[in-house]
């Protein structure tokens, strides 16, 4: 007769890594919908359902270091999307339309609570910890990089790229801004389809 099996049980490694998921989650979220400094621990950790000591344990440094991590992964997030973008529809002109349709899908689906995962606090602590700026500096970055490096392989020249996957960026995120204001998601699906004609008509000039 064989054993009987015993229940799965999460290690607590699992466990660990977990939690610090769900604040990181959790903060990002707080953080996109209504900033940095009106954020309290407190409510970082009623929406992710965790103990005091879990955040101390993650993260020694307190809401700056909480912040550093919230960031990265936004970040992330956007450069995730903007490459599911790329690959999908094949064309810089495409992703760029197709990530403007997914940046007014998210500010739909949150009730115009929610812009740009970073643009909140990137607003708000352009003066602030010197690691929260260089990790906003950093995903934003990551993004105009995605973006100019597809538009390079395309046959733009690299300065040409840069420039015009920094005004690709720029133009969303003030979009975002009026969106929200808004409440309807119109100016960012304009955004979207004026920056890819944009760079449509370069690619055949």
């Amino acid at each position: 007769m064989s054993s009987p099996k015993h229940p799965s049980v999460a290690s607590p490694a699992r466990k660990r890594g977990a939690s610090r998921t769900r604040l990181i989650s959790a903060a990002a979220q707080l953080f996109q919908e209504q900033g940095f400094a009106a954020t309290g621990l407190s409510e970082v950790l009623d929406r992710a359902q965790t103990p005091k000591g879990s955040l101390y344990h993650h993260f020694p440094g307190g809401k700056a270091e909480l912040g550093v991590a919230a960031m990265e992964s936004a970040g992330q997030v956007l450069h995730q999307t903007l490459t599911a973008r790329q690959e999908s529809q094949g064309s810089s002109a495409g992703a760029i339309r197709a990530f403007a349709q997914d940046l007014a899908g998210w500010l739909e689906g949150s009730d115009y609570t929610r812009g740009c995962p970073i643009a909140t606090v990137a607003l708000e602590q352009a003066n602030g910890a010197p690691e929260l700026v260089a990790a906003i500096r950093s995903a934003f970055d990551r993004v105009i990089k995605g973006l100019a490096d597809q538009l390079v392989a395309e046959g733009q020249t690299p300065e040409r790229a840069h420039q015009l996957a920094t005004l690709c960026l720029s133009t969303l995120e003030g979009a975002l801004i009026l969106a929200r204001s808004q409440h309807s998601s119109d100016p960012v699906s304009m955004a979207g389809e004026e920056l890819a004609r944009l760079i449509s008509s370069e690619a055949s000039a």
